[in-house]
């Protein structure tokens, strides 16, 4: 059974750093693409960025762009988002999710974890 377990959130203040990173247990990390998403207060959940199985180059959400990073370690299945710059407007509760190689949904989730950034 995969399991996802997210580190690394907490409260900013804009402009700061902060790296979040997911923990992938239960499977064979190299064959699962990987994602981080968020959902703010009111909001539907939305995809920040991903990286497909293949470590191919990231996919960014436009609003991220240019201050976030994300990074995989298949030695340590382990995948991070570097965040950077950060602004009010990106706080929300970050989950990490995962799907395996020709499956079309995100069907492994962790529990996510708060990132609140001030002004």
């Amino acid at each position: 059974q995969v399991q996802l377990v997210e580190s690394g959130g907490g409260l900013a203040q804009a402009g700061d750093s902060l790296r979040l990173s997911c923990v992938f247990s239960g499977g064979t990390f190299s064959m699962y693409h990987m994602g981080w998403f968020r959902q703010a207060p009111g909001k539907e959940r939305e995809s920040v960025a991903t990286i497909s199985w293949s470590r191919g180059f990231p996919s960014y959400t436009d609003s991220v762009k240019g201050r976030f990073t994300l990074s995989r370690d298949n030695a340590k299945n382990t995948v991070y988002l570097q965040m950077d710059n950060l602004k009010p407007e990106d706080t929300a509760v970050y989950y990490c999710a995962a799907r395996g190689r020709g499956v079309q949904t995100w069907n492994h989730w962790g529990q996510g974890t708060q990132v609140t950034v001030s002004s």
